[in-house]
């Protein structure tokens, strides 16, 4: 019994030596809890008045908030007298371990990094990479998902992203369409152009500026072929493309432009025997 009370004894008197030094850096914690908060707070107005990416927004609100709060925690804790050299050596070969462990993962975060840093693409565009192409649906710091015209979802690791060649198609708002269409060689090639001309300048969607063109593009084996271009902007863009094919067809047709098609004369030949 005497020796609890002497435990007892020496432990209140420990703990009003640790008191003062408890009660202070469960201050700082608050406190820093409470700056921290106010910090991202203000960073975030700060972000928002920028229009910064929203994606990117997130990622540097959470590296800064949890950078911030590691380094509380490192204040308080030697505050209370813990000895923080040997933490961080901890977390240092921690942090090692893991980044050794998900390296894969490490490098579609850097890529996704450098992607909403440098904006090769943003959610809307259609784009084409990795044999992939469809519409940027959503970008996060590891994978960009891409929506597929036939509404599949496509999912790709920015590590190798941003290290391959992108296509994107929407970028500058309007686009330039090549159409080839193929005549026959005994067909008017001036009257063929003339009716191409006049379809793609009477399609309000197609741009004036730059003019629509049609020019002979090769003299192929089996048909003279004129290239038919315009610019429309993105929105207008398939929608010119389908009825221009469509209505060319039948106008040179009705026109008495022959179309041609791959035709092969096979001779035969009847031998002695």
């Amino acid at each position: 019994m005497e020796l609890l009370k002497e435990y007892a004894a020496v432990f209140s008197e420990k703990f009003m030596e640790y008191l003062p030094s408890l009660i202070t850096a469960l201050i700082i914690l608050l406190v820093g809890l409470w700056v921290i908060k106010l910090i991202i707070k203000m960073l975030k107005k700060v972000l928002l008045k920028r229009e910064v990416e929203v994606s990117l927004q997130k990622f540097l609100l959470n590296l800064i908030n949890w950078v911030l709060k590691f380094v509380l925690f490192v204040i308080v804790f030697s505050q209370m007298g813990i000895e923080t050299t040997s933490l961080i050596a901890m977390l240092g070969a921690a942090g090692l371990a893991v980044g050794l462990a998900l390296q894969g993962s490490l490098s579609n975060f850097a890529g996704g990094v450098l992607i909403i840093l440098f904006k090769p693409f943003k959610i809307g565009d259609f784009i084409e990479a990795q044999g992939e192409s469809g519409t940027v649906k959503e970008i996060t710091i590891f994978y960009t998902n891409l929506l597929t015209v036939n509404n599949q979802l496509v999912i790709l690791p920015n590590g190798k992203l941003s290290n391959e060649n992108i296509k994107n198609y929407t970028s500058e708002g309007k686009r330039r369409d090549v159409i080839s269409f193929g005549i026959s060689y005994n067909s008017d090639i001036k009257k063929a152009k003339d009716i191409l001309v006049e379809l793609m300048k009477e399609q309000e969607d197609i741009l004036k500026d730059p003019e629509p063109v049609v020019f002979v593009a090769e003299l192929a084996d089996s048909s003279v072929n004129l290239s038919a271009r315009f610019w429309a902007l993105n929105e207008h863009f398939w929608p010119c493309h389908f009825y221009t094919i469509e209505e060319a067809k039948t106008r040179l047709e009705n026109a008495g432009i022959v179309i041609p098609f791959p035709q092969r004369d096979v001779h035969l030949f009847k031998e002695n025997i």
